[in-house]
Parts: C-alpha cells; structure tokens; sequence
C-alpha cells in the first residue's frame, strides 16, 4: 500500500511539554498515552514502522491519527478520539491569529482584494494555519471563521466611511459662521414687528449645484390611466443631452432665492452671479456672502472683480469639509426631491427654463431658514419657518 507524504507536525512548547507528560502518565487514558507518543515519536522524524510497533498499531492507525494532529493540531486530536464525537478545541490563540489576520490587508498577503470576503480569509486560514503554528484551524470554515469575527464586532468585508478635519482652524471657522447666523436670528426676530425694515445690508447662503442632467425620453411618456395603468409610463432608453450648474444663493432674511443657470462653474460664471447679485439689491447695500473655499472663489479674476467694487461684498467661508453648515445645502436638497426629481426635457434649455420655473415658484412662498444650535456643544439641527 502507497501513503503519501505528509508535512511536519507542529505545535507550541507548551503543548510539546503536555504531550511528553501525557505520553508518560500513569493515570491518563491509555489511547491519550498512545496518540501522544506517536505525535512525540513523529515529530522526531522516527520512521512510521518504529512508531507502529512501539505503540502496538497497524501503519494504517499510525498515519491515521497523524492526520488528525495534522488537520487540528496535536493536542486538539488527543480531545477529539476515534468514537467520542468531539469537536477539536479552538484555543484563544487561534482566535486571537484569526482576528488579527481579519484586522491586515489582503493585499499584505499577496491577495488583489481590497478587503477580506469570508470566503477568501477562511482559505487562507486554511492554507496557512499549519505553517504559522495553528493547526487547529486546518478545518476552519467561513460560518466558523464569522462567528469568531462576529462575537467580536469585527465586519472586515464592510468599509464604514468617516471625514477627517483637514482645516487647522475648523472650530474657528465654524464659530464664525454659526455666530453669523445667530446675528441674522437676531435681526429677524427684531424685524418681525416692523412695516419697513431700516437695513442696508443682507446675508446669502451661496453655492454651487453642478451636474444636473438634461435627460431626454426616447419614446412618449405614458400618463396614468382609471383603471388600467396606476403609474406613469416611461421607455427604459432615454438619452443623455449634457448637464447644466445651478449657482444660487438664499437671503437669509427674507428666504428669496436668487438663482444663475450656466453650462460650468468656473470664476466667469461665478463673477457673473456676483454681479446678478448686487443687481437685485438696492445699489446702496452691502452684501454678505457665506460661501466654501471652491477654487473659483478665491481665484485671481474674482479678486480682481472684487477689487473692482470695494466694500461691496463680505465672503465668509465655511471650514473646509464643512459643507453642512452652510443652509444652501438644504434647498439644493429640497428642489432634488421636489421638481429636479425625475425630471425630463428636450432640450438643456428646457431644463434651464424648468429650474428657473421651479425657483420663481419656491419664490412665491418663501421660506426662512431658521438654524438652531447649542454652540459650546457643537450640535446643529435645522427647521424651517415660513415667512
């Protein structure tokens, strides 16, 4: 009868030292007494026959029980006896190599994944256990491999994004537009019981919604009808005609929506709502604009236009990634859910147009954005108050 070869058999010094008392003790059980010396005897290269004869078994039992201390490790195969039924033990030492191999890369193996599938780590575990000390795990597979995992909170085929602060002097710039906001509070609330208000001066919200879609229908859109069709009816084919930015901004004051629909985004267009802005207020008035740090708003030409109008305009800028804190980002969010929402055209200067219809519309029942906040807990929560 041909055997094949098999590895070495390996296990930790402390597990050696149990083997050797075992395989010397008078009291264990006589077949944990026998497996132990034929694990000690084959992990001192002795040949199978000697083993065999020393302990009083065919070949065929020898290599038998080597392939259990094999497949789940010396000590794990003396637990798990030929008829008794148990599985092998899984030390916390195993546990610990599983985690902490979940807690690498793939790519620090020699893997292209990115992250772990429970498919990929439990073959690796597989093909690696024996080689790094851990044989037990030679059977280990993917069920077994996420309870380890999971009793333990650890999702390694998951990606949980998160922001990292990139502006040095963020809670300083947010101080300063959350103070800026309280200000406006102030000056609506005080406003509110006057026909005239006395100001000359405004806060805007401003920024930029790029990309919006020009979405033709290839084939007529179907209406709903009495009983036969319950929704509207629309052709999977569609075609693409370009998309459009909408720069706007909102009066803090009054909730107006002042908007400028352009094919980009760049200092052009962005001077050119500048110039629409101070347009729709009384020449007289100074005008205050909290904005981002885009490219296009610290640019030479806007400076230079600027320049041009001094004392005119007052730009606050929100801390870089600190988008949220600026109240345009809620209109863009409601005009997304309300007109733009599936929104289809013939033309991108039918989807100008549309845009230009739904803000006029918005206009017509204005909304004043009313920004709540505890300042030295730094949590900010939004409402919205009709004027």
């Amino acid at each position: 009868m041909a055997y094949k070869k098999r590895g070495k058999l390996l296990c930790s010094q402390r597990e050696h030292e149990q083997l050797e008392k075992i395989s010397r003790s008078k009291t264990q059980e006589f077949r944990k007494v026998q497996h132990s010396t034929i694990f000690l005897m084959y992990m001192d290269n002795k040949p199978v026959s000697e083993i065999a004869r020393t302990v009083g078994l065919s070949r065929e039992s020898v290599y038998a029980n080597i392939d259990k201390a094999l497949a789940f490790g010396p000590i794990g195969a003396l637990n798990d006896l030929a008829g008794r039924g148990v599985s092998a033990e899984i030390s916390d030492e195993d546990k610990a190599w599983v985690i902490n191999l979940a807690c690498s890369s793939p790519k620090d193996h020699g893997y292209a994944n990115e992250l772990w599938t429970y498919s990929l780590l439990s073959r690796h575990i597989k093909e690696n256990c024996v080689a790094k000390g851990y044989p037990r795990l030679k059977n280990a597979g993917k069920s077994y491999v996420h309870g380890i995992l999971d009793k333990e909170g650890i999702k390694p085929h998951k990606i949980t994004y998160y922001l990292e602060r990139r502006d040095d002097n963020f809670e300083e710039k947010m101080a300063q537009v959350l103070s800026v906001y309280k200000e406006i509070q102030i000056i609506n609330r005080i406003e509110s019981g006057q026909e005239m208000p006395e100001r000359n001066h405004t806060t805007v919200s401003y920024d930029e919604k790029p990309g919006i879609q020009a979405i033709k229908n290839i084939s007529a859109q179907l209406l709903p009808v009495p009983g036969k069709y319950k929704t509207v009816g629309r052709d999977y084919e569609y075609k693409r005609l370009g998309t459009l930015s909408l720069l706007a901004g909102i009066d803090l004051h009054s909730g107006i929506v002042i908007p400028l629909v352009e094919p980009r985004h760049r200092s052009a267009e962005f001077i050119k709502y500048l110039k629409k802005l101070a347009g729709h207020y009384p020449e007289d008035w100074k005008i205050r604009v909290i904005l981002d740090n885009h490219s296009s708003h610290r640019s030479k030409e806007t400076m230079k236009f600027l320049e041009s109008v001094p004392g005119k305009f007052e730009f606050v800028f929100t801390p870089t990634h600190g988008s949220w804190l600026n109240m345009i980002e809620m209109f863009f969010s409601k005009i997304s859910r309300s007109f733009l929402r599936q929104i289809r055209v013939e033309s991108k200067d039918e989807l100008k147009q549309r845009i230009y219809q739904g803000i006029e519309e918005i206009n017509q029942e204005p909304v004043v954005f009313k920004w709540k906040y505890k300042m030295e807990e730094e949590k900010i929560e939004t409402t919205e108050m009709s004027t």
